[in-house]
């Protein structure tokens, strides 16, 4: 029988610990407890949201037992015990980790183990031992020379992938589109007539951008930094202002979402440098991520009024003089990227009025959008459970987690969880200890490499 493996001490964040000085006996290191309840007051104050860590729960961090704390844990633990980075703190997000491993090997083995059909119409990655049967199978050569049907195929795959992480989730497609995106790189390489250079360069830009959304969703943040920077020289190759601004503005949420909103804003400005380049809808896009970043920052009226540009833009904007990737930029969309930020100011006080009709709006718009609308019922039974009926959200969590169910996605876990915590106020109700088990189970079954029971302090049965 195997052994398990033995938990690695976290030195490093011990040290800190230790030589941050105690509130109480100044000439000593903070206690576990002290820090604990630090963490515990800095999420309340910069976030509203009521988490319970103790001394045990710092100790298991120090014994290497939780190498990755949540986001808001790590956010506070930064900022009380001054570094700048996660990796100060000996904090190692293994599944980050091992995806790094994985790209390499698929790199290095030539995508031996990607089955592609010729029309993309769909693309298995098979698991051992039946991928075994195709070692030695030649990938996919890459052509000498590139002509329209080459570029049209690339955006054929881009549409597949697209379809494919709409239905069960970024995680869930990841391998194989990365093996794609390898030989499409590979075109750039190729002889291309120079008419035709600017759309190639457009087409693996968008694909790239794909995939790098689809990396976001599996939590593998270092090598979606990578994927998008690739894909931001390619529209800067192809000179496409509006590509590059729908890159800037994936780049902007995924700093917002990993907790980096000043980054966010400044990518999302700096998008906006030469607005009168991009469409109606481009100019929307940015501003959305501009409420959104400014809605985590606190600055509520600037947020505001960035919502209130966001939605003057888009009245203008018309489907037919849009770039083909914007097609999914449509009034639902809208509903729930506005919404996203009106959520944020409704937790910090802000009327929850108007959080609540986009979302909802959102959700019955994109009825064939699981991701999306796992996302805007969990946001909203977040919002409900905060601001109103508990009992409400309850329901409308239910229904999150049916969606949330289908899916791979490490940003619709994420929404549950911050549901967890919200719920967490009223557990004394049955229908809410109900849900938040129900979450804590999902949340640990789809994800047991990132996900335990210590993930969720204070709620151990």
């Amino acid at each position: 029988m195997p052994t398990r493996n033995k938990h690695i001490p976290n030195h490093q964040f011990r040290e800190a610990r230790a030589r941050t000085a105690s509130l109480t006996h100044p000439q000593e290191g903070l206690s576990r407890q002290e820090l604990a309840e630090l963490v515990n007051d800095w999420i309340w104050k910069h976030h509203r949201t009521e988490v319970d860590f103790d001394r045990n729960y710092i100790g298991k961090i120090e014994q290497g037992v939780i190498r990755w704390p949540g986001a808001m844990c790590r956010e506070a633990l930064r900022e009380i015990l001054s570094v700048s980075a996660d990796s100060e703190l000996g904090f190692v997000n293994a599944r980050a980790r091992r995806q790094a491993v994985k790209l390499e090997e698929v790199d290095k083995a030539k995508r031996q183990k990607f089955v592609h059909t010729t029309t993309l119409g769909g693309v298995s990655l098979l698991g051992e031992p039946v991928a075994a049967m195709l070692e030695g199978i030649t990938a996919r050569p890459t052509p000498r020379r590139v002509g329209a049907s080459d570029i049209a195929q690339i955006r054929d795959a881009t549409q597949a992938f697209e379809s494919l992480e709409r239905a069960y989730g970024g995680e869930a497609v990841l391998g194989a589109a990365l093996g794609e995106l390898h030989w499409s790189a590979g075109l750039l390489e190729a002889i291309c007539p120079e008419r035709l250079r600017p759309e190639l360069h457009a087409a693996v830009g968008y694909l790239a951008n794909v995939v790098g959304f689809m990396a976001v969703d599996a939590a593998a943040h270092e090598e979606a930094r990578q994927i998008y920077a690739f894909a931001l020289a390619c529209a800067e190759q192809a000179k496409d202002w509006n590509l590059r601004a729908e890159i800037l503005s994936s780049m902007a949420k995924q700093a917002i979402w990993t907790g980096q909103p000043d980054e966010g804003l400044t990518l999302a400005e700096f998008a906006l440098v030469r607005a009168d380049r991009l469409t109606p809808a481009g100019r929307s896009l940015l501003h959305t991520d501009r409420a959104r970043a400014l809605a985590k920052m606190r600055r509520v009226q600037e947020s505001l009024s960035a919502v209130g540009t966001a939605d003057e833009h888009f009245a203008h904007s018309a489907p037919e003089n849009e770039p083909p990737w914007w097609g999914y930029y449509n009034t639902a969309r809208h509903d729930q990227l506005t919404g996203q930020p009106l959520v944020d100011l409704a937790i910090l006080g802000h009327d929850p009025g108007e959080a609540t009709t986009r979302l909802t709006a959102a959700v019955a718009g994109q009825p064939d959008h699981p991701g999306c609308r796992a996302i805007c019922l969990s946001k909203l039974a977040s919002l409900t459970m905060a601001t109103g009926d508990p009992l409400q959200a309850v329901m409308i969590g239910t229904e999150a987690l049916e969606v949330a169910g289908t899916l791979r996605s490490h940003r619709t876990t994420e929404e549950l969880r911050e549901l967890f915590r919200h719920a967490a106020a009223h557990q004394d109700l049955g229908e809410v200890a109900e849900l938040r088990h129900r979450i804590r189970t999902l949340v640990c079954t789809n994800h047991p490499e990132n996900h335990s029971l210590d993930d969720f302090p204070g709620t151990q049965d």
